[in-house]
């Protein structure tokens, strides 16, 4: 860059969903919570509910993460300036990270050095000490490895991973392990090991190696979901295992020191059979009794957990999350040592389906669990007694739960919305806080459907917020803002100053929507409706509940939303569906007055590659533009709107001349059409203040075109390059006096680029361009699978010169960002 300052980028959103595994979440003893996002490894902070950072490094789906220290060990860990984070993903590989508390940098230390075969189920781990531990990890071959990590007690050195042993257990999956040091013999450890064939399998070994099997626990009649070791109580002669299954109940054992080798004899009488198998471990002999049998859950029990130490001694309580959408506190009663369940949170939600884990945080307080539907649910205990607790739902971060297709800007950019493969289309907006900083949540979810959607757009000029989208179906649909939504809005930081004022929001007289039975159609609630609610199962006369979908309540939300209200009552109504294509849509835009939506579809001949052309209000069909001969992949409306480009699978663009006459008739005609690229073009974007626009390709490449003066079209620069397909482009203006811009460039590696474009035009050359790197922005704060969109906020026409620009993008990483660039 000619003699300007350096771009600074900085980081103002990530919003993600959690992948749908069990085991894929961990709350570390630094208050931190871990989860994967498709091949992303995404840190959470509880306390302000916003994702801090996504670590990139895994080639495939991350499966479970695990801190060291966990919210298990966090009483012995204080004050540490460096925390340590491992995960694993289906291809087999474990990472280990480094946080340094310090500056909240994150580094990635080592990969593992021997990988499993199969994907990565399970890691558990045991702190011996501030710097030593020793972490299990199991797969879904049946490979169990025991590892043996020392942390460097200088920052200089480095961290050492030593293999014990490979255990293989069995040729089923292990889904869940937990390690602890065996009662009074230290430097030995029991690991207990779950799967597919009902029965707990204890090894016992040293810190040295080698692991033995010593004994199996039978009791479960289906598969084991989850085991946890508890740490040693007051008296140190026994610890407890818990384990739940598949078969709704939950077990607790109890390993007991009953004496040295020699001198425990034991005969063998009915009552042996009762108290349990014994074993030997080095010097002692340990009994192992089914202490208590938990049963309250009525669906399948994927996780439990002991409460967290505040001192040296381990609380007896157990927090269990199941299908059955609740999750469950059981603790002893005090006159009777009967186990029972003292606590269930979660019952009220109708959230699709149930609960993959559950987990504690540190000071026992909060209790978080991770959902079907990629969610997260918090409860933290406010109550200031001890007689009594009183759990209330806090907020969390929340986003999609696959591949984002498509994003825009709200009309002043007050908003963003986001679609995607989870079927959901989102609501993303900053809320005041009372810090005064500005954090983003989720603020409404429109549309629930039945099937993926591909493409979005928001339309544009006057009155209420509308927006079209398209899914894996032949129907545009379109929907329109209720006033439930015009209210929240107007508690956002952007809220109040908006697109669409006050006083014309009267005429919305629909308050919300209801979802229909199937989940593809959204049905209107009125504003001046009776308010009994209807019964909407025919006649109701206690049919099965599957059959009735709730009914939605919408209201005006004074502060961020959380997963029950966004799944049921922050719908938009369906006003219009367009038919007109033959197969599933891929691609929509709109022009800059709010007259034309432009639509396309998947295709594999000319006449199914037909570019629609739709009146905005009537919802006619007003055209239908024949060029390309393959799918469409992107379409855009030049500033001024007399021009429209298409680009395509076919490696042509398309540039369409559209004029509207007098009587409201539009005309078009094809301008021209030219073979750009060497293999599929995915995305193009017009110069806000010229005739020029950017067209990107898996061929690596990004070109400029321009339409001069006798309507010919020639390209005018190629960026050099890039490391991987191009799969998404945008630019927007600088200085609308001297036309220069900034082209922000998202590659399928999920890396993002910005380019400072300068256009020139002169009598004899017509148009030329220069173009310069403005930055490179770092992995960490970028996507890590492919950028599927880039979007740069709207401005006003009237601020010329702007220094800060503000970016979202989206990806296959099932990310929304939103990023700072201070030029």
């Amino acid at each position: 860059m000619s003699g300007k300052t350096e771009v600074s980028a900085k980081r103002v959103f990530i919003g993600a969903g959690c992948n749908r595994v069990v085991n894929n979440v961990s709350w570390g003893a630094s208050g931190l919570l871990s989860f994967g996002a498709q091949n992303a490894v995404s840190i959470f902070s509880p306390k302000t509910a916003q994702i801090l950072t996504t670590l990139p490094g895994h080639k495939a789906s991350v499966n479970c993460t695990h801190w060291l220290p966990s919210s298990k060990f966090a009483f012995k860990a204080k004050h540490l300036d460096r925390h340590y984070l491992l995960s694993g993903d289906t291809d087999g590989i474990i990472i280990l990270w480094e946080l340094s508390t310090v500056n909240n940098n994150w580094r990635h230390v080592l990969q593992l050095p021997q990988s499993h075969k199969k994907g990565v189920t399970c890691i558990t781990a045991y702190m011996v000490s501030e710097t030593d531990a020793m972490f299990a990890s199991a797969s879904s071959d049946g490979a169990v490895n025991v590892w043996d990590v020392s942390f460097p007690s200088q920052p200089s050195d480095e961290c050492k991973v030593l293999c014990l042993d490979t255990l293989s257990v069995d040729s089923k999956a292990i889904v869940t392990l937990s390690l602890a040091e065996l009662p009074q013999s230290p430097g030995r450890f029991v690991l207990a090991m779950g799967g597919l064939d009902n029965k707990i399998k204890l090894y016992c070994g040293e810190r040295t190696g080698q692991f033995t099997s010593v004994c199996e626990l039978k009791g479960h009649t289906d598969w084991i979901r989850s085991l946890d070791f508890s740490l040693p109580f007051e008296t140190t002669s026994s610890i407890m295992l818990v384990s739940s299954s598949q078969d709704k109940v939950i077990r607790i054992w109890k390993l007991v020191l009953v004496g040295d080798v020699g001198s425990w004899q034991r005969e063998i009488t009915l009552a042996s059979y009762i108290e349990g198998p014994v074993f030997v471990s080095g010097k002692f002999t340990y009994q192992i009794s089914v202490e208590s049998v938990l049963i309250g859950h009525e669906d399948w029990v994927y996780s439990v957990e002991w409460e967290p130490p505040v001192t040296d001694h381990q609380p007896l309580s157990i927090l269990s999350a199941s299908m059955d959408k609740t999750m469950m506190i059981w603790r002893p009663e005090k006159k009777t040592g009967v186990w029972v369940n003292v606590v269930c949170v979660g019952e009220l939600s109708h959230c699709a389906l149930g609960f993959y884990g559950g987990h504690w945080s540190p000071d026992g307080v909060s209790v978080l669990a991770h959902g079907y539907g990629g969610s997260f649910h918090l409860w933290r205990n406010v109550s200031n007694s001890n007689e009594f607790e009183n759990w209330q739902m806090q907020k969390v971060p929340s986003g999609h739960f696959a591949a984002v297709t498509d994003i825009t800007w709200a009309r002043t950019g007050e908003y963003l919305l986001s679609v995607s493969h989870d079927q959901t289309t989102r609501v993303f907006s900053s809320w005041k806080s009372d810090e005064g900083s500005e954090h983003w949540h989720e603020l409404a979810r429109p549309q629930v459907h039945g099937h993926d959607i591909n493409c979005v757009a928001m339309v544009q000029g006057k009155g209420n917020h509308r927006f079209v989208s398209g899914a894996e179906e032949k129907v545009v649909r379109v929907f329109e803002a209720p006033l439930s939504f015009l209210k929240t809005l107007n508690h956002t930081c952007a809220g109040g100053k908006g697109s669409f004022p006050e006083d014309l929001q009267a005429d919305v007289q629909v308050l919300g929507a209801n979802m229909s039975a199937l989940g593809l159609s959204q049905k209107p609630i009125y504003l001046h409706t009776s308010n009994e609610p209807m019964e909407r199962s025919g006649g109701g006369e206690g049919l099965d509940t599957f059959e009735t979908v709730p009914e939605a309540a919408p209201t005006e939300l004074k502060e961020p939303p959380i997963e029950d209200q966004l799944a049921f009552h922050t719908l938009w109504p369906e006003s219009h569906k367009l038919y007109g294509h033959g197969n599933e849509l891929f691609s929509l835009c709109c022009d800059h007055n709010g007259t034309l939506v432009a639509s396309s579809c998947k295709a594999q001949s000319a006449a199914m590659a037909e570019i629609w052309l739709w009146e905005v209000g009537t919802w006619k069909a007003v055209g239908r533009l024949q060029s390309h001969s393959l799918t469409v992949t992107h379409l855009e409306f030049s500033y001024d709107d007399t021009l429209l480009l298409s680009v395509s699978r076919d490696r042509h663009f398309s540039v369409f001349s559209i004029q509207r006459t007098d009587n409201g008739e539009v005309s078009r005609k094809l301008m021209a059409k030219v073979e750009a690229h060497k293999r599929i073009i995915w995305a193009c974007s017009w110069n806000p203040s010229g005739h020029q626009f950017a067209t990107s390709s898996r061929d690596k490449t990004v070109k400029i075109w321009s339409i001069e003066k006798d309507a010919h079209i020639k390209q005018v620069l190629a960026l050099p390059q890039f490391g991987s397909s191009v799969t998404a482009v945008a630019w927007t203006g600088q200085d609308h006096e001297d036309k220069s811009g900034c082209i922000a460039v998202g590659m399928e590696s999920g890396l993002i680029e910005l380019w400072n474009i300068k256009i020139e035009e002169t009598e004899e050359e017509g148009t030329t361009a220069t173009a310069a790197l403005a930055l490179r922005m770092e992995p960490f704060m970028c996507h890590v699978s492919a950028v599927n969109r880039l979007a740069w906020r709207p401005t006003e026409k009237s601020e010329t010169n702007q220094s800060l620009l503000r970016l979202t993008s989206c990806g296959d990483d099932h990310c929304v960002r939103v990023f700072d660039f201070k030029f």
